[in-house]
């Protein structure tokens, strides 16, 4: 498309028009158009306001690296792999840990529970002291005795608290040896620990059903003895974590996955980032419902502009090029549309971003948040741009050479 009918069909886009009706029906071309992109962008970047605010939470109590085996459950040798592990630049600590499902008892209540047997240097490498609640304290093993520090919604489903006159009585299935049908309870192995604190991540996943023991309690329970279903690393102050990974899992081969951050959840940030563009589809849905509205426009402006169509012909405009004039008018529209959609969104996602104008309806209290978080991408502002853009041009070539 040359510039003469861009020139046009802008000249066309400005003029004032012979009937109020098509500068009003133009107009809310303009505004459907808008609305949308606006709506578009603030929903993107809420939603990555949501991943943001994730990524920005794992590290309370997540390893920085995370070894796995890339099969079966569990590391059959956890000390060779900690030796391994220890031998790379920019480690400062390996441990291993046991989690594994089981079933707490406490009193009359029971609940199922994630538990996690991990060693004394576990406090050292994450923050978990700092989240026990003050009416107890970090404490695994004192005196021969196990403790377990329990989740919020574990102490919550088992009324339990911090003290040392009822222990905790955890059940797990045995994995190995013949079962007496006559009598069930041979069937699990029994560990009791007596519950120290009480733990908030303020993360669904800990926060829910989670328990933290001693390793040899674990073991003992699940019926290990070297073996680790992880081995989790803490690296050195400044280290690159990206680069440590590598290196890690150069050292340990194809028979181990090593996992930072971002990957050991990487499950819940697919999840938002899955709903982030089935929501971008939805409204990409209502762009194209948005966009007839174009279409009803050009038809109007192609009766209007009959007269001129005629002065065009004489002056040698051919069917291609006044073509050209409507499918640019009908893009101009929408890149309008667009970009005011565009500038308004991104106001206000600044807004809320910085003063937090739409807040939660729960109680703040109980949320790391009290506002919906967004963060703007520049990349989500070109894919708006991009497609408003496209459906606007395909719009209007349809509406152009049918009319």
């Amino acid at each position: 498309m040359n510039k003469l009918p861009f020139r046009i069909a802008l000249r066309y886009l400005k003029s004032k028009k012979s009937h109020t009706a098509v500068s009003v029906i133009s107009a809310i071309s303009v505004c459907a158009v808008a609305v949308t992109a606006m709506a578009m962008v603030c929903v993107l970047s809420v939603f990555n306001g949501f991943s943001d605010l994730v990524s920005r939470n794992l590290s309370r109590i997540d390893p920085q690296l995370k070894v796995e085996a890339s099969q079966g459950k569990v590391i059959a040798n956890a000390d060779s792999v900690i030796v391994a592990v220890k031998g790379v630049d920019g480690v400062r600590m390996a441990i291993p840990t046991i989690t594994d499902n089981a079933l707490a008892v406490y009193g009359d209540k029971q609940q199922p529970v994630t538990l996690k047997g991990v060693t004394d240097e576990y406090g050292d490498m994450t923050e978990i002291s700092s989240l026990v609640k003050s009416d107890g304290s970090y404490l695994l093993e004192m005196q021969g005795y196990s403790f377990a520090v329990v989740s919020v919604g574990t102490a919550v489903a088992l009324e339990a608290h911090p003290g040392y006159y009822v222990p905790l009585e955890i059940y797990s299935p045995k994995r190995r040896g013949a079962v007496n049908p006559a009598i069930p309870m041979t069937a699990f192995r029994k560990g009791e620990a007596f519950i120290s604190g009480v733990f908030e991540v303020e993360q669904t996943e800990y926060d829910m059903n989670y328990a933290i023991v001693p390793i040899d309690f674990a073991r003992k329970l699940f019926d290990y003895t070297t073996e680790a279903t992880a081995v989790e690393v803490a690296l050195d102050a400044g280290a690159d974590e990206a680069a440590v990974r590598d290196a890690v899992q150069a050292a340990l081969g194809d028979g181990y996955v090593v996992k930072d951050r971002l990957m050991q959840h990487s499950n819940s940030l697919k999840m938002i980032n899955v709903e982030k563009w089935v929501t971008f589809l939805l409204l990409g849905f209502i762009l194209i419902i948005a966009s007839f509205n174009i279409i009803s426009t050009l038809a109007i402006l192609i009766i209007e502009k009959d007269s001129s169509i005629s002065v065009l012909r004489s002056l040698g405009a051919d069917n291609k090029m006044i073509t050209n004039v409507f499918v640019a008018e009908g893009w101009l529209i929408s890149l309008t549309g667009a970009v005011a959609g565009i500038v308004v969104g991104v106001g206000l996602c600044l807004l809320q971003q910085y003063f937090g104008l739409i807040k939660f309806s729960a109680d703040s209290g109980t949320l790391l948040i009290d506002s919906y978080p967004v963060a703007v991408a520049f990349t989500d502002v070109l894919v708006v741009l991009a497609i408003v853009a496209l459906v606007g041009f395909l719009t209007s070539a349809v509406t152009a050479v049918a009319m």
